[in-house]
């Protein structure tokens, strides 16, 4: 069988082309179809181009053309952030990959629309001190650029080695993805059948966050962890926000062991962060404990 042809542009690479190949080579290897890629912006080669991203000035899935950069661009998400590479090629194969289109919009919020955001040029962060900004995924790709010193003979090689890096974090992400979406069932189980809406005991350490969000009662959950210890957790008041809906009561913070089992009664009990956001007990009857003095504070 002749190989797959996956052409790309040359010259200095971007995060988006390196993960719509990225996205591209698991799907072949996924239907083990042989690949090969190819940098260039020969109009013929790309022409004749089994799978097209990033050049070329056309966006036809239909036929597997994924660019972005013509007059007009390649359309943009409900959320108005514009398609680059990445999203276009995710479009069409993401739930292919994911098992699910809900899995894949995961991928997608998490990930992909921040990188397609950032190849278009969109601000993304809201920065809160001079001259810092977050360090993404962008600049670790970015990274891997050779410097004015180095000099440009290696790229096509170095691409490749970071479209494998890029292949692992995608395989994590649909990985973690998938997993979310189970957790998502027994959380909202769990928060369904509690006794007292305020406290959400789960069997298991699921990504909670943002199902339990969605639910205005829950004040704290209370989950099982490595070593057999329990930890009592706020609920924030947003995603990716510090603020707690309710804190941990003031008086038991940045304490430890002894100190803290003196405070609270709780013979235990382990720790409480500073920040009044999380507590810790060797047993689940302690927590629970920690639990009820909290919500009583």
């Amino acid at each position: 069988m002749a190989k797959q042809k996956l052409i790309t542009h040359n010259g200095k690479f971007h995060t988006d082309d390196v993960f719509a190949c990225a996205t591209l080579c698991l799907m072949l290897e996924g239907k083990r179809e042989s690949y090969e890629i190819i940098r260039t912006r020969d109009e013929e080669i790309v022409k004749n181009g089994d799978y097209v991203f990033d050049v070329g000035g056309i966006h036809d899935p239909d036929n597997n053309k994924f660019d972005h950069h013509q007059v007009g661009g390649a359309g943009k998400r409900e959320n108005g952030i514009e398609y680059a590479s990445f999203g276009l090629v995710w479009s069409k194969y993401g739930a292919e990959l994911c098992g699910s289109k809900k899995v894949a919009d995961y991928v997608d919020e998490k990930m992909i629309a921040s990188i397609d955001a950032e190849d278009n040029g969109v601000d993304i962060f809201a920065t809160t001190h001079d001259n810092i900004l977050p360090y993404s995924i962008w600049n670790i790709t970015r990274a891997f650029l050779p410097t004015w010193k180095e000099g440009e003979n290696e790229l096509d090689n170095t691409f490749l080695e970071v479209v494998d890096f890029a292949k692992k974090i995608l395989q994590r992400e649909i990985t973690r993805a998938k997993a979310k979406d189970e957790a998502e069932v027994l959380v909202e189980k769990a928060c369904e059948s509690a006794v007292d809406k305020r406290l959400i005991i789960l069997d298991a350490y699921y990504p909670w966050q943002s199902t339990l969000m969605k639910y205005p009662e829950p004040l704290f959950v209370v989950i099982p962890v490595v070593g057999g210890r329990w930890n009592l957790q706020t609920i924030q008041v947003a995603k990716d926000s510090f603020k707690s809906r309710k804190d941990l009561p003031k008086d038991w913070a940045g304490l430890m062991n002894e100190e803290l089992q003196k405070v609270t009664g709780v013979p235990d009990a382990v720790f409480c962060h500073r920040s009044l956001f999380l507590a810790v007990a060797s047993s689940k009857e302690g927590i629970l404990k920690l639990a009820e003095l909290a919500l009583k504070s």
